[in-house]
């Protein structure tokens, strides 16, 4: 009988169990670490409410400060210039938020430096107006409900590609679809649902 042999009949079920034990935990620490090194996380410069701004602009809703530009293309997250319309150099309350963005940002003239959640990678294009006028999807559907929040979460990135985490998801797996994630094949899935082109080019440029 060669030692290999004689190693494996002095295994016991004991020593079976303890690999298995050990694999699981070895890789349920692995779960639990890899967010934690592969996502670093910044705070937004300050806080914002969603549901009071919703409140005070009407039935315009989140046109009122995401609107279209003449050609087409969204406008994005509003400058400080569309700020002044309500705001002035006079704090509109006493919350600490306000006094922040009036005495850092509305006197002077700065823009405000905001972490977009749901900046897409440089090689894709992606136009709001295709979808929100012509397809009539609502903003909710891929970004979730914000006209009900209080506050802004913290923001968490990828250490290594930089993309906000949002793009991924939440889940380590990258399972789900939107507002939870916003990756290729969920847009993929959506197009071919409804009979629209998914060719590279579409999305591509």
């Amino acid at each position: 009988m060669t030692t290999h042999e004689h190693g494996q009949e002095k295994r016991s079920k004991a020593d079976w169990l303890l690999f298995v034990v050990g694999f699981i935990l070895a890789s349920a620490l692995g779960f639990w670490l890899t967010p934690t090194i592969l996502y670093a996380q910044k705070a937004q410069p300050f806080q914002f409410s969603h549901k009071l701004h919703l409140g005070e602009v009407g039935d315009e809703g989140c046109k009122a400060c995401h609107p279209f530009r003449k050609d087409g293309s969204f406008a994005g997250i509003p400058g400080v210039e569309k700020c002044k319309e309500c705001h002035s150099d006079d704090t509109l309350g006493d919350k600490p938020e306000e006094k922040v963005f009036v005495e850092q940002y509305v006197k002077k003239g700065k823009e405000v430096p905001w972490l977009v959640y749901a900046k897409q990678p440089s090689c894709v294009f992606f136009s709001h107006a295709a979808h929100a006028e012509n397809a009539g999807i609502e903003c909710t559907q891929c970004h979730g409900d914000h006209g009900k929040t209080e506050t802004l979460r913290t923001y968490e990135y990828n250490r290594l590609s930089t993309y906000s985490r949002d793009i991924w998801g939440k889940s380590l797996m990258g399972l789900g679809s939107p507002p939870n994630r916003m990756k290729m094949d969920s847009c993929a899935d959506c197009h071919r649902e409804n009979g629209v082109r998914d060719a590279c080019f579409v999305c591509h440029k």
